[in-house]
């Protein structure tokens, strides 16, 4: 038996588009065998610890991401096999005006997603930090 993810839209529930394509997914399931990946909650950090783009969410934003694909190459998986994730930021309107980034790395396979403004993360210049679950056969 081969693993099946499917992304759902249930009928009379709005869905956000970014770029003409749904923006998450409010339900996905996943059939068959496979592994679950769970990524701990990655900063904008770079490989000797230090923050990248104090106060410059697209360019923490980049980083995040690129520590977020290099955790999903080490398990083995790719933006695609991503079901959820949860992000976290310090300033929710900076971060909508960065959606064309996430879309950028997840494109049409939109994941279920929460994002939730708070008052800081783990390093004081931290502006985002994004955890992920992903599943693979």
């Amino acid at each position: 038996m081969t693993m099946k993810i499917d992304r759902i839209q249930p009928a009379g529930v709005n869905v956000r588009l970014q770029q003409g394509k749904p923006a998450y997914s409010h339900v996905v399931t996943v059939t068959g065998p496979g592994k679950m990946i769970y990524i701990a909650g990655q900063l904008a950090r770079d490989a000797e610890g230090n923050i990248v783009g104090p106060g410059d969410m697209r360019a923490q934003l980049e980083q995040t991401f690129k520590n977020l694909d290099a955790c999903l190459k080490a398990a083995g998986a790719t933006w695609a096999d991503v079901v959820k994730t949860n992000t976290f930021v310090t300033d929710i309107q900076a971060f909508l005006r960065c959606s064309d980034m996430r879309m950028r790395y997840f494109g049409a396979a939109s994941p279920t997603s929460t994002t939730i403004q708070i008052s800081g993360l783990a390093q004081p210049e931290a502006m985002v930090e994004i955890e992920m679950i992903a599943m693979i056969e």
